[in-house]
């Protein structure tokens, strides 16, 4: 046992090393001065008279700190070099920056939005060398520039670029570090730019052969001040391009010739930029038929600090041992529950431990898959959230046959490897160890799209972060979650105070099994709404093939096995193929959703905005049937009697915004008020344009409250 325990601890020793590992590099940023560090590179390692060749301004920033772009935005200077005298090459043989594409920086919500750079930047620029050069060719600069994070601070650096004189030979690092950097500053527009200022806000006109990429988002990056950079960009698209809605800067100036930059996010491609120069003029035809979903596409997300980092993991901790309590995990955790008891039945404290750390391990395990996941999928253009997985019909559909199955063990039906309990002592068998590390993913995979208290906040910061940021967010939440029962199984003492096995036993497994047919009840239902009745039909059907499998197997005899394995492998793949029905992100698949029975309305950022013009008090349910919290609140307090008739007496707008299936402007609205999933409630007393964002568990006196400002 001593060893199998220590193999455990090794197995989650790696699993906690490699967390802490990957979010070294990011710590390591965060202390220090100063908060770039700036070097010059070039892309010859050796330089010939009279030859122009590019350098380049490389800037690393720590965490949480930017830079910025030629044209600053609402505040800040951009970073610039000067030549110093020791140089062995004159400041107008330099030519000026080559700006890569920026990244929307916002400062201050609906206030200021700069323009500017994240982590790192290189800014190329040519030297043309002497015609008289010869030994050693020296540029000595003074780089100063204004780096900020909630604070700006003005900072310089000193910095040479030294190389031989003699025939041209090329750095590979340098020229391929800088060829990089180059791809990403904006081209010239292949097709045709205008602006119509006839009336505010103005549109941007952009006509190019063959369209826009499908779900492409645009922005304008301006060079000058005419436009307010922080205002919206509506945009419409049609078969020969797209437009833009400009909200003038208040200077009322009109100039003659718009021009800046457009950014082109376009779904699962990198971001590109192309130079415009629109004259007044027309909209072209064909470029402003359609209203396209906004989307935060090129805005930088804020990268958190060392300090708030560790917040937000003791807050994923915390959250993490509260999940245990949530609706959606309780059903699990009964198998748990029932292999602590036959764990502890054995006398051995051993049995326990290794019991905890392996359910630990499928805990820790199955979050830190997530984060990988997350992280593999997320695109700049749209917003990921929690739960994801449980807008995909296969993943349901799957989900839904294992609960199933789970309940069928409970029954008795079959058993999943030696029971502990028949060994009366000694080693925890395969299926004893391989049963808790099951047990510890299948609570993760059920509570991950729970968002109770704590983790709301923890996770809506982070989803955004570097990959260092999300892995430690996710491992702590997976830690907290497994924390009680690792206390439990490792504490001396406490897992004598488990009550002793008995015939009870039995009855209560069977018990701890209607909850989980229950819950695979509910999944079906959740199943219908993303892939419709007929994929309900076949995971029904699938179910009847697992018990035919279990059937047969019991039946003995090499042939049936198989064909029993065959049963069992049909029973889970047929009906997640027939689920398996394309459902792209839509926007107003919310609205598709409302039937009326629940709500006012369907929930709708205009709509609100026309609720609040009406001086009506405004409701919002961020929910989806696949969200146990949000089920558990709707019976508790937003269906009951007491709440409706007081919605009703004070004119109340109650909105629902269903996020069962994909929809990127609830998704955008989520991540806009620093949510990574549903439930998401929003109030919006009389007048006010901003909303409370109330807690994701809710009780009929906190809702009644709002009403009387209690």
């Amino acid at each position: 046992m001593t060893s199998l325990l220590r193999k455990l601890a090794r197995v989650l020793g790696l699993v906690t090393g490699l967390s802490l590992a990957a979010t070294a590099p990011a710590m390591a940023q965060l202390g220090g001065e100063p908060r770039a560090d700036v070097q010059l590179v070039a892309d010859q390692a050796q330089v010939a008279p009279g030859m122009t060749f590019y350098a380049a301004m490389q800037m690393d920033m720590q965490p949480g700190w930017h830079v910025y772009w030629q044209n600053a935005g609402d505040a800040g200077l951009p970073p610039r070099l000067i030549v110093e005298e020791t140089s062995s090459v004159p400041a107008d043989a330099i030519g000026e920056f080559l700006w890569p594409l920026p990244e929307l920086l916002l400062v201050a919500e609906d206030q200021i939005m700069d323009y500017g750079y994240t982590r790192r930047v290189v800014l190329p620029f040519p030297i043309t060398v002497p015609q008289d050069a010869t030994g050693t060719f020296r540029l000595d600069v003074e780089a100063d520039y204004l780096i900020c994070e909630t604070i700006c601070i003005p900072e310089t650096a000193f910095v040479s670029l030294i190389l031989p004189v003699g025939p041209a030979r090329e750095d590979a690092a340098g020229g391929g570090l800088i060829g990089e950097w180059i791809q990403k500053v904006p081209t010239a527009f292949a097709g045709e730019a205008a602006f119509d200022a006839s009336e505010a806000p103005w549109t941007l006109s952009l006509k190019l052969p063959g369209g826009f990429p499908d779900g492409a988002q645009i922005r304008y990056f301006p060079f000058q001040h005419e436009i307010r950079h922080v205002a919206a960009q509506p945009q419409r698209v049609g078969p020969e391009g797209a437009s833009l809605r400009l909200t003038p800067s208040r200077s009322g100036m009109v100039p003659e010739t718009l021009a800046g930059v457009i950014r082109v996010d376009a779904p699962g491609a990198e971001p590109v930029g192309f130079e415009i120069f629109a004259a007044q003029g027309a909209v072209f035809p064909g470029t402003d038929d359609t209203d396209v979903v906004p989307a935060r596409a090129a805005l930088a997300p804020e990268v958190i600090g060392l300090g708030h980092l560790m917040v937000l993991a003791g807050l994923a901790l915390l959250g993490g041992v509260i999940l245990n309590l949530m609706p959606c995990v309780l059903p699990v955790l009964s198998m748990k529950a029932i292999g602590m008891v036959q764990a502890a039945a054995t006398g051995h404290a051993g049995e326990v431990r290794a019991h905890g750390l392996w359910y630990t391990a499928g805990v820790i395990v199955s979050f830190l898959a997530l984060a990988g996941v997350i992280l593999a999928i997320r695109t700049p253009a749209e917003a990921l959230t929690l739960g994801f997985q449980m807008q995909n019909a296969p993943t349901v559909a799957i989900l839904t046959l294992v609960m199933f199955a789970v309940g069928l063990w409970l029954m008795g039906f079959f058993e999943l490897g030696l029971s502990i309990q028949n060994t009366g002592s000694g080693l925890a068998s395969r299926g004893g160890a391989m049963g808790a590390f099951f047990t510890g993913v299948l609570a993760a995979v059920v509570g991950a799209p729970c968002v109770g208290p704590f983790l709301a906040v923890a996770l809506g910061a982070v989803m955004t972060q570097p990959a260092p940021a999300v892995i430690a967010v996710f491992f702590a939440m997976g830690l907290g979650m497994a924390l009680p029962f690792l206390i439990l199984s490792f504490v001396p003492g406490l897992h004598r105070l488990l009550p002793k096995p008995g015939s009870w036993m039995e009855t209560l497994k069977q018990a701890f099994a209607f909850p989980m047919f229950l819950t695979a009840a509910w999944l079906l239902s959740v199943l219908v709404s993303l892939a419709g009745a007929a994929a309900a039909g076949w995971t029904v059907a699938g179910a009847t093939a697992l018990v035919f499998a279990v059937w047969l197997a019991r039946q003995g005899g090499g042939v049936r096995r198989a064909v029993a394995a065959v049963a069992l492998a049909a029973g889970f793949i047929y009906p997640a193929m027939q689920a398996n029905v394309p459902a792209p992100a839509v926007a107003g698949s919310g609205e598709a959703l409302f039937d009326g029975s629940y709500g006012e309305a369907a929930w709708s950022p205009e709509l609100v905005d026309s609720l609040i013009a009406e001086g009506r008090p405004v409701f919002v349910d961020f929910t989806a049937s696949w969200c146990a919290s949000c089920q558990v609140n709707k019976m508790t307090t937003l269906k009951t009697r007491r709440v409706r008739e007081a919605f009703e007496a004070a004119d109340v707008a109650f909105l629902v915004a269903d996020f069962t299936q994909k929809d990127p402007v609830i998704a955008a609205e989520l991540q806009r008020r620093g949510r990574a999933g549903v439930p998401m409630y929003l109030w919006y007393p009389a007048g006010e344009s901003e909303p409370q964002i109330l807690p994701e568990l809710l009780s009929q006196d906190l809702v009644l409250g709002l009403l009387t400002g209690r």
